[in-house]
């Protein structure tokens, strides 16, 4: 009986430290496209609520992890991805967005 009370203790201190291990940030670019006369803006390792540029028009995610894209300037309610639908847009793919909106990563 105490065997088995130490293993579960052991197995639920490991499985603490594994939830409470921070995630990492993202690294690599997300690169945004306005208009064939401005330049690319690129966020370079973001971490954060990123407002996107008022004339944005296509987001590219360049970076090692999923990020969230949003249809408003504060990170709050979710775009309309078509890989996902629900605004997880895949490292290595991009999707249309616009200026009122933002990402996360």
């Amino acid at each position: 009986m105490r065997r088995t009370a130490i293993t579960v203790l052991i197995a639920a201190a490991t499985l603490i430290g594994v939830a409470a291990a921070p995630t990492q940030a993202a690294t690599g670019r997300v690169v945004v496209f306005s208009n064939e006369l401005q330049p690319l803006t690129v966020y370079q390792d973001p971490q954060g609520c990123q407002q996107l540029p008022k004339l944005a028009h296509v987001l590219n995610n360049e970076t090692s992890s999923d990020i969230q894209v949003f249809g408003d300037p504060f990170c709050t309610i979710p775009a309309t991805v078509p890989i996902s639908g629900i605004g997880i847009l895949p490292a290595g793919y991009g999707t249309h967005v616009t200026g009122a909106g933002s990402f996360r990563a």
